[in-house]
């Protein structure tokens, strides 16, 4: 394979790190990962995690291949113009120029994108919205990301920030959420529900909780929401009821992006995502019900991310790649 072929991908999300050496197919060809060290720490440490991540998959190559370069994304407000991570309510950063020390401390041409932008250009690009002009990317993972895809660009907004969908209130006056605000989406739709009402299912005793209880060694505080999805997979009716419920909650703030945004579909991605058809047929009816105008208009149509949980690696790398190509663009 040609060396200059290959760019390095990394997701930065709430719970965990993975980054992935990709080629120009959108080909994920080697992988790393870690987890991550979490929104109370110190920014230095996330830091050390996404330099570590990556120096794991370069270790693997031989000393003469070259990288174009590194992409990263985050889950956060990023000014993907700057590098720089405005706010990430799930990580330490605040005000952070993350290219510039990413940069300095890895030696190769850095970009620093907000996570669900990454994710949705890797799926523009090699998965689900190939051929796509206007579509709507959302991430479920620690909380809730989003990318909008407008005549076939991802579209940033004016001051870069757009997308941040997890955060638009559903439930006035609910739930608080590490944004500052009360009842975003992200609160009722996204992998810390899930973990949260697996955890309550646990708490509750009584035959509910047999299942998950072999999941977490009996400990409700190891629970995760991956375990929840592996119990509904397996037929657990406690779990399917609370990914059911997730999933209907995403429904409905599919419904109120469709009334705003009108696209032709969304991509649904993230590690929540991996529930497939269990997570996406009650948001498709959810999103039926409640589309604004509907009967009268098309119905967006709702897919899994084709690249699953590495839609965010794939599109990081292949952003850096384009990035490079078109120094001046910035879409």
């Amino acid at each position: 394979m040609n060396s200059a072929d290959l760019a390095i991908g990394v997701d930065v999300g709430g719970t965990r790190i993975k980054a992935g050496l990709v080629d120009r197919a959108g080909h994920l060809v080697e992988s790393s990962g870690r987890d991550s060290p979490g929104r109370l720490t110190d920014p230095a440490e996330a830091v050390e995690a996404t330099v570590g991540v990556v120096h794991a998959l370069l270790r693997r190559l031989d000393r003469a291949t070259a990288i174009v370069g590194v992409g990263v994304g985050v889950a956060g407000f990023v000014d993907g113009d700057q590098g720089e991570v405005v706010f990430a309510p799930h990580l330490a950063w605040r005000n952070e120029p993350l290219a510039e020390v990413l940069r300095a401390r890895l030696g190769l041409p850095v970009v620093v994108d907000n996570d669900a932008n990454a994710a949705a250009w890797g799926e523009l690009r090699f998965g689900a919205g190939r051929g796509v002009r206007h579509l709507v990317m959302v991430t479920l993972g620690t909380g809730i990301g989003g990318a909008l895809v407008v005549d076939g660009q991802l579209w940033r907004g004016a001051g870069g920030l757009a997308g941040e969908f997890g955060h638009m209130v559903v439930v006035p006056q609910g739930r608080a959420c590490e944004c500052g605000n009360h009842g975003c989406w992200e609160q009722y739709a996204s992998g810390s529900v899930l973990r949260r009402s697996g955890r309550a299912i646990l708490r509750g005793g009584g035959p509910r909780a047999s299942a998950l209880l072999g999941l977490c060694g009996e400990d409700a505080d190891r629970l995760s929401g991956q375990d929840v999805t592996s119990a509904a997979r397996a037929g657990d009716p406690a779990a399917l009821e609370a990914i059911e419920e997730v999933g209907g909650w995403l429904g409905v703030g599919l419904a109120n992006l469709a009334g705003a945004l009108d696209p032709s579909g969304f991509v649904v991605g993230g590690g929540v995502s991996e529930a497939g058809e269990l997570l996406l047929v009650p948001a498709r009816a959810a999103l039926a019900a409640q589309l604004p105008g509907r009967g009268y208009r098309p119905l967006p149509w709702v897919r899994a991310a084709a690249l699953g949980a590495q839609a965010g690696v794939v599109g990081a790398a292949d952003l850096v790649r384009h990035r490079q190509r078109s120094p001046s663009d910035r879409m």
